[in-house]
Parts: structure tokens; C-alpha cells; sequence
């Protein structure tokens, strides 16, 4: 059985390490190997000598840049294992329109019924419960008839969740729309038939060899036993169970109460029979219990869209599903696009913007200091990756080009142990980019450069501009340099766009990005009566933005 709930062909990707030493000990027959792998795995990771740290990936600094934590956190909703889910779903972009909109349309299903996915997740949970309830605080050995109780035991449990499982898919699958749930329910309905469901019951009830063990095996080497196998009992009729009855003939033997010796070669020939039947169960076991776990690891995903999505409506929030668009189109037009981060901070409702970018490869930001400009360049970087995350965003409208990747280069605080000046940091970290990033890529840029004087850190940013865009990369710049800003405007002032914090006559910020050329002033004296108050004299006006 199949979830396919993430994509449309395939499972969401596990720890690929897990999988596979899961699979050698299901092939080698060790079943007691395989119900603690787990925690065999865990322990070597314990008493392995810790490694050296590994420097930031491009994903540590998109989520420090872009604030992600606060949305997985929303998600999560206090559930470390929805925030690690998460985690690995928005950071693994889809590339292909068709299987964002396949999630998207799973998520609209789970929107509009989540009390029914809340159901499912619990039920999975549940399923993963029964090898420990199946222990029922027990010793357990690795012989046969110990591994084939425990995992008949594991079934019987399976073996309702399973019923109840069904029980959903026959009332709710008609009220789901989505591809993803119709052929979830479609596979549950099919695969766990009524008479499907009867027969594993009365094998289960067979397996627990009430009436003893009937086993068969050939002669080998030296008269000693081998291919043991066992043998399905038949039903007694009703006149063999009589004391008098035809019974049918064979033979026997007894074994004295003291003859250890017997009673243990006995269990020997028991267990090899069993062996066989042991191992098929604790794989079937395992099979459900790999279905119960991808099922939960699917539904958590779409579980921390509806924790987030619950957040946004109690502050009067909208959201919506974008619509996706090839790589080549070059397309991005939004209405009401806020920072979903910022709003889960405050108390307010956030400032929406109207962005039109279609056919636009660079978008210059500036203007006053405190105008809402690093808000919208973490708003667009945040929309983008929840769309290819097949997630809802932040806006009224959303209509964007999927891109290759999205890669940020945010301004950072001075370097505490002194090995290289700032410049230097900022140098290698594009450094860092350039090797890494691919085209139909976007670059955020946050006052990249601000730490050298204007003339050099505008003749960078310029050079770093220019070839980003030849390698067809989008480019969001977020600066304060004017020297920067009007040499593009000047240049190409319709191949790309300009935006303007906007600013009241009276110093007041609206929030709202504006098209607009830039200014030689971004009105740091706006800045100085916050902090200073109106008394005094203002500086004359300088062109930086915090």
C-alpha cells in the first residue's frame, strides 16, 4: 500500500541510511534485528566520535535570513516532529507546476476537512503505538515462537486500525476531491476488502496454534529432518471429536516428563517450522507498520499547513494558493503580499503590497530608512518557497515562475573573533553563491556591500548584478547606495523594476513599497528625532537605510 499524498508517483524521501539497514535486516531474517534497528542505529551514533562542524549551507542562511524557524514553529504548534517535518518539506522545493498543484489540491481537501486529516494522523499514531503495547512489558527472546507471538500480536492490533481505517474511507472518501485522496481511499477500499480483512483474521486466529503445531519435512543426510514446513490444519468433523470416533490413523509417540533432552530437540523441530511462518508474519507486520509511518510523515505535513493556516485566520489574515508557472516565463505579479513571519510576531495585522514584476529580471528596493523594504524582500522569498513547497502563501493573489532555487545574502553583524573584516565576510559568502546557484535562479540581496564606503561597495554590487542577470538569475536588491540604484535606473529603466519605500510629508511610514526611481536621500533624520526627539537639530539628510 502506497500514501502518495506528498507526490503524485513516489513516497516523501526518509532518512535513506534507516531504509536501507531496515531492508538488510528484513533479507537476512534476523526479525529481531529488524524490530531494533532503530535503536541499534542510535546507539552507534552515540558512541561515534563527534565530527567536525560543518560550515553553514545555503539553507542554514536562508533560514536565518528569511526567519523560517517562526514558520515552522507555527506549524509545528509545539510537536518537534511536525517542525522537523516541516523543516524537510519547505526546504525541498518541487521544480514542476503540475506537482505543486497536485499538493496544493490535497492541502485545499485537508482545509476544507481538517477534522477528518486530524483523525487520520491520529489513527497512524496509534498503529505505530501497537509494537509497543505488543511487548506488553514482556522479555522477549529472538527464538521462533517468540518473534511469530509478538508480531501476531502486533497484527491483531494492526488488524483493527485497519477496519477503522476503512470504516473512514467508506464515509468520508466521497467528500474529497483531490487525485491524492480519491486514489488514497480508492487503494484503502480496494486492498482492505471486507473479505480481506475476514480471511487475515482467521489466519491470525489459526497462527496462535490452539490445537497444536502439524508440521511436515523430508528426510535428509543421516535421517536428519529437513524443509520443515507447516501444514495447515483441517477442521475436524464433528464425529472425530467424539471419544468413540473414526479418527485418522498415524502415529505417535510420548515423551517421559524428565527427558530434557527430548523436550528441547521437540522444540527444535517445532521452531524450524515456525521459523518460516515467523518471518513471513513479522514482515507483514512490518510492511503495515512501514504504511502507518509514511502515512503520519505525509499527513504531518499537510497537519503543520492547517496548525499555520488556523494562526492566519485568527488574526483575519488571507491567504491563498498561487499559481505556478514555468521556469521560463519570467513571471511574478502579487496582491496583498505580506510576511507571514512578521505577522505571527505581532499583535497588528500585517502591511500587504501589490507587486506587478512579470517579464522583470532585476527589482531595485529603496527608500526610508524603516519603510517595509527588508519585510517585502523576506515576504517574496517566504511566498516562493511555500508555493514550491505546494503550500498556500501570504497574499490575497499570488502568480510567480517556479525558479531553480532561492539564495540569500543578508548583511551580518561584525565578526566577534576579528579573522576578516566585514567586507571580506560578504565577499565569501557570494563567493559561496556564485558556485552554487543555477539559472532561473532568485538572489535576495539585503544592503549586500554596505559595509565599504558607497563608490566601492556600488561598483561590487554592480559587477555581481550584471552577472547574475547574464546568467539568467532574478535579482531582488534591497540597498540603500544611490550611486547603485540610479546607475540601473539610468540604464535600464524598462528591463527592470523600482520600488520606493513609501514616506508621509510628515515622517510617517506606511509600509507600503511604491514604484518609484530612487532619491539621494533615504531620510536618516527621520531616524535621529525617534531616537533623539524633535529637540535640536536635525543632520543634514544621508543616503543610508537600516
Amino acid at each position: 500500500m502506497k500514501v502518495f499524498l506528498l507526490h503524485p508517483d513516489r513516497d516523501f524521501q526518509v532518512d535513506p541510511a534507516l531504509r536501507d539497514e531496515m531492508y538488510k535486516a528484513m533479507l537476512s531474517g534476523n526479525l529481531w534485528a529488524l524490530a531494533n534497528v532503530r535503536r541499534d542505529r542510535e546507539r552507534r551514533q552515540r558512541s561515534a566520535p563527534t565530527p567536525p562542524p560543518t560550515p553553514p549551507g545555503p539553507g542554514d542562511a536562508l533560514a536565518q535570513d528569511l526567519e523560517l524557524a517562526t514558520l515552522w514553529k507555527a506549524m509545528a504548534g509545539g510537536d518537534e516532529f511536525l517542525f522537523e517535518t516541516a523543516k524537510r518539506a519547505v526546504l525541498s522545493s518541487l521544480h514542476d507546476a503540475a506537482a505543486i498543484v497536485y499538493r496544493q489540491r490535497v492541502l485545499a481537501d485537508c482545509l476544507e476537512r481538517p477534522a477528518i486529516i486530524r483523525q487520520l494522523y491520529e489513527l497512524a499514531i496509534e498503529a505505530l503505538e501497537n509494537e509497543r503495547k505488543a511487548d506488553g512489558g514482556f522479555w522477549l527472546t529472538d527464538r521462533p515462537d517468540s518473534t511469530l507471538h509478538r508480531s501476531v500480536r502486533i497484527l491483531t492490533l494492526h488488524v483493527d486500525v485497519l477496519r477503522r481505517l476503512r470504516q473512514i474511507a467508506d464515509q468520508q472518501a466521497q467528500d474529497f476531491r483531490s487525485e491524492g485522496f480519491t486514489r488514497f481511499f480508492a487503494m484503502i477500499k480496494q486492498e482492505l476488502a471486507d473479505d480481506y480483512l475476514q480471511a487475515v483474521g482467521q489466519h491470525l486466529r489459526e497462527l496462535g496454534f490452539s490445537r497444536g503445531v502439524l508440521e511436515s519435512a523430508r528426510l535428509g543426510q543421516g535421517d536428519k529432518g529437513r524443509g520443515y514446513v507447516v501444514r495447515r490444519l483441517r477442521e475436524q468433523r464433528w464425529t472425530e471429536r467424539l471419544p468413540f470416533g473414526n479418527r485418522t490413523p498415524g502415529y505417535s509417540f510420548t515423551i517421559a516428563p524428565r527427558d530434557e533432552a527430548g523436550f528441547k530437540a521437540l522444540e527444535d523441530i517445532r521452531g524450524r517450522g515456525i521459523n518460516l511462518v515467523a518471518n513471513a508474519v513479522a514482515q507483514a507486520a512490518d510492511h503495515i507498520k512501514s504504511f502507518f509511518s509514511m502515512l503520519r510523515l505525509e499527513l504531518a505535513f499537510y497537519l503543520g499547513c492547517l496548525n499555520l493556516h488556523e494562526r492566519l485566520e485568527q488574526k483575519g489574515e488571507p491567504a491563498c494558493f498561487p499559481e505556478p508557472l514555468a521556469e521560463d516565463q519570467l513571471a511574478l505579479t502579487t496582491s496583498g503580499l505580506y510576511d507571514i513571519c512578521l505577522t505571527l510576531h505581532i499583535q497588528d495585522r500585517a502591511v500587504g503590497n501589490e507587486l506587478d514584476a512579470d517579464g522583470k529580471s532585476l527589482v531595485m528596493i529603496t527608500g526610508a530608512n524603516q519603510g517595509g523594504k527588508s519585510t517585502l524582500l523576506r515576504s517574496l522569498g517566504l511566498a516562493h518557497l511555500m508555493m514550491q513547497a505546494g503550500m498556500f502563501t501570504g497574499a490575497r493573489s499570488f502568480r510567480a515562475s517556479i525558479c531553480s532555487g532561492i539564495f540569500t545574502h543578508y548583511k551580518r553583524e561584525e565578526d566577534t573573533a576579528m579573522e576578516g573584516g566585514k567586507l571580506d565576510e560578504e565577499l565569501s559568502r557570494m563567493s559561496q553563491i556564485a558556485g552554487q546557484i543555477a539559472p532561473r535562479a532568485i538572489l535576495l540581496c539585503n544592503e549586500s556591500f554596505a559595509s565599504t564606503n558607497e563608490r566601492e561597495g556600488s561598483e561590487i554590487a554592480r559587477q555581481v548584478i550584471r552577472a547574475m542577470l547574464d546568467k539568467q538569475i532574478k535579482v531582488f536588491f534591497v540597498t540603500h547606495m544611490y550611486e547603485l540604484a540610479q546607475g540601473f535606473y539610468s540604464q535600464q529603466p524598462g528591463a527592470a523594476l523600482f520600488l520606493r519605500a513609501e514616506r508621509e510629508p510628515d515622517g510617517r511610514r506606511t509600509f507600503k513599497l511604491l514604484e518609484g526611481g530612487p532619491l539621494p536621500t533615504s531620510y536618516g533624520e527621520d531616524s535621529y528625532r525617534r531616537i533623539f526627539g524633535s529637540a535640536g537639530a536635525a543632520p543634514a539628510a544621508v543616503s543610508t537605510n537600516r
